[in-house]
């Protein structure tokens, strides 16, 4: 009788050391899922800023700004325009009074 109650015991102390581990590693884990929930949330913080960002930096009014400033662009208008033939070719330059004179 005596070896089946030192047997139920160290059964019942392995099951309370297995208990205590379990217990341990479900809270090691819990912390690091809350870690990661924590880093998560900061990079879709950070996502969100940089999309808020994009959209303010590709404006019309900002890309026309960059555009003349940095790049030295113009506006487009007849006298800057040159039209090419379907060959790739200039066409005969057209004097203004004989422009005048078309309908």
């Amino acid at each position: 009788m005596t070896r089946l109650n030192i047997l139920l015991l160290l059964a019942v102390v392995a099951s309370a050391l297995y208990l205590v581990q379990v217990s341990y590693e479900t809270r090691r884990q819990f912390i690091q899922l809350e870690r990661e929930r924590n880093q998560s949330q900061r990079l879709e913080q950070d996502a969100e800023k940089l999309r808020v960002q994009l959209r303010t930096q590709a404006t019309h009014l900002r890309v026309e700004q960059k555009a003349r400033e940095q790049l030295h662009m113009t506006t487009a208008s007849p006298a800057v325009t040159q039209y090419l033939q379907a060959d790739g070719t200039l066409p005969a330059p057209v004097s203004p009074a004989a422009s005048k004179g078309r309908p």
